[in-house]
Parts: structure tokens; sequence; C-alpha cells
């Protein structure tokens, strides 16, 4: 699914992250969500590689990646630590600066990187979410059936991880199948990959503790964040899938964030945006890289 990229192991410090990357130019951070890994972009990364620096990272705990072990304050899985696990990758390749854009969770590490490090960021992308704070806030009845897993995942003592690991291959592909809405957009490939990857002890409570710290000082990072006034200061992109929010308009929300215009659309699809509208996403990626 990579052909030609490299893999290597970033030491960053209290985790270790997997990276794939290839290519020469300006440089691109792809972040995945959940319950993925960097294989999520497997049908986009190889186009932009051909004009662009890419970098393919696993979050911490997640894929191929090894984290720490989770703390009773939800700190080793907050954003803020994930982003800081980009730091490390950018400084082992000798980057100063890079587009980064996140999926999912992937967003939620792009964004908190782009008000913690606003001068390591050229460009932040961010697929089918918005901030923690307001996620939280905007819940309805409706958006809680749907969005279940934020408090599902975000349980203490270890009920989630009990629960998943008694059949992690059914949670799995009930997630991924419940929140797509193009079939077959998942290659056998990519769900062998997500399988072994989700069928580890350790992914299924780092993705837990990744809740659990949206749950709790992810959302107080951003809640500090509003009443400082900081926003976003470089150009930002949210794409949404209209199947799953069709009437959501996500820059609106966004655009509250950001001292820039917001730029952005729905496509025609579900969560997946890179594997079920992978030429759409493509597309919109590059005219917004390019952009001047």
């Amino acid at each position: 699914m990579f052909d030609g990229f490299e893999a290597r192991h970033v030491d960053a410090g209290a985790a270790r992250i997997f990276v794939r990357h290839l290519g020469q130019g300006p440089a691109v951070v792809l972040l995945h969500g959940y319950p993925q890994s960097h294989v999520c972009w497997h049908r986009v990364a190889p186009a932009l590689s051909g004009r662009f620096t890419v970098i393919v990272p696993d979050l911490r705990g997640y894929g191929d990646s090894i984290g720490p072990a989770p703390d009773p304050e939800n700190r080793h899985y907050s954003k803020r630590s994930m982003a800081q696990d980009l730091v490390a990758v950018l400084d082992a390749f000798s980057i100063g600066s890079a587009a980064v854009i996140g999926h999912d969770r992937g967003g939620r590490v792009a964004y908190r990187f782009a008000l913690d490090h606003p001068d390591r960021i050229t460009r932040l992308g961010v697929l089918d979410m918005i901030p923690t704070g307001e996620m939280w806030e905007r819940l309805d009845a409706p958006g809680f059936i749907s969005g279940y897993h934020w408090q599902f995942l975000a349980q203490p003592r270890g009920l989630p991880e009990r629960m998943i690991g008694r059949d992690p291959d059914d949670y799995l592909e009930h997630t991924l199948h419940s929140w797509a809405r193009v079939d077959g957009c998942f290659t056998d490939e990519a769900m062998a990959e997500y399988r072994r990857c989700f069928r580890r002890a350790s992914v299924i409570a780092a993705s837990c503790a990744d809740y659990r710290a949206g749950a709790t000082v992810d959302w107080e990072l951003d809640r500090a964040d509003r009443e400082a006034g900081r926003q976003i200061t470089c150009p930002t992109l949210t794409l949404w899938g209209a199947g799953r929010r069709g009437g959501f308009d996500q820059r609106e929300v966004w655009q509250s964030w950001c001292a820039q215009p917001v730029a952005g659309r729905p496509f025609d699809c579900g969560h997946f945006l890179p594997e079920e509208s992978p030429g759409e996403t493509l597309a919109a990626l590059e005219s917004f890289l390019d952009r001047t």
C-alpha cells in the first residue's frame, strides 16, 4: 500500500513513533483517526509524495507506535502530548515547519499542534471533526447516540478495554462500517492492518486513554484557549462527510477558532474521507497546499 515509502521509528521521549515517509518538496504530515492507523492514507499519500515530502505517522499508542502507560490525569494521551510527538518527528527529519492534515483524532492533534506550536505549522487541515470542547458542548440526543463511543471509551477502571478486548475484530468492524457510507471503501489489505493492530491490548488501552483525555484535559485546554482568545493563525481547511453530518457546516465552527478565513466543503460520503472519497480528498488537499 505504501510502495517506495521508507519506514522508521522516531524516539519522542515518552513515546516511540512509527513513521512512513517519501518524497521531496514542502513537508506534509498526514495524521489518522480512531480506530485506524497511518494506513488510512494509503490512497492519498503516494500521490502527494510526487510533489511533497510526505510523512505519515501512527499516533502514540496506535498502529505500530509505542506509547506510555495511561496515567490517572489523562495527560499521557492528551493532544498536547501527542502534538509534542509531532515536534520530535519534524526534528528527526530536520524539518522546521510543515503542513499538518488530520482526520478524526489526528485532526485533534493537528489543531492542538497549531495552537501550541504556531511556528512549526504552515497549513492546517482537519477532516470530519470539530474542536473537542465544541463537540462536547454541542451534543444533543441524536449526537449522544451516534457518538456513543465518546462516552463509552472514556469510562473509568478499564471497562471499555475489557469489553472491546473480548472481540476486538467485531468492535473494529462495527465501528468502521457504521461510520462509513460508501460500500467497499476499506480494502482487504487495509482491513488486515487495522485488525492486526487493534487486536493488541496496548492499542485498545491507548485509544481509550485518548478518549479519556478528550473528556478531561483536552476539553480543559480548549476552554483555556477560548478564554485567552488564542486562535489558529495559519491557513485552515476543513472537509467533512455530508452522509454522516449533512446539516452541519463545519466551516462556521472552525471560523471562530481561526484568525484567517476557513476554506472547505462537505463530500458525499461518511466519516472516512481518505478511503471513501480519496480522489476528492486528494484534489482538495493539493489545491489547499498549492494556494499562495
